[in-house]
């Protein structure tokens, strides 16, 4: 039986590695065992942050709505209620894009909330 020789298979193995490891600093991005302990550990650190983002904008767009509804007189809790008692279905997102760039609107929507808790 002749010899089966893989140094070709185990090249492109490693340079498909080492090309996901572009960026990475002193001997992750060259070395094959640190690039593949680097890899493993980038991955979990994205699987990871894919989720705490969704959390970290929702953050973000409380905050922002925050300050816009209390330049109207009222704070944060007492407009989503207001909103929930007026039937007016808008998401966060949304509403954080009205208060930031279409300020007429969002006060309209504010009024609206406000009329539903009186």
């Amino acid at each position: 039986m002749p010899r089966v020789k893989r140094g070709t298979i185990v090249k492109k193995r490693h340079k498909k590695l080492l090309a996901l490891t572009k960026g990475f600093r002193h001997g992750r991005k060259s070395l094959f065992r640190r690039a593949k302990e680097a890899i493993l550990k980038a991955s979990q650190y994205s699987y990871r942050d894919r989720r705490n983002k969704k959390r970290e904008f929702r953050n973000l767009w409380t905050i922002k709505i925050n300050a816009a509804v209390r330049e109207e007189g009222i704070t944060y809790s007492e407009f989503i209620n207001g909103l929930k008692l007026a039937k007016i279905e808008l998401n966060r997102k949304v509403l954080s894009e009205l208060a930031q760039n279409h300020k007429e609107e969002f006060v309209k929507i504010t009024e609206k909330a406000k009329a539903a808790l009186k």
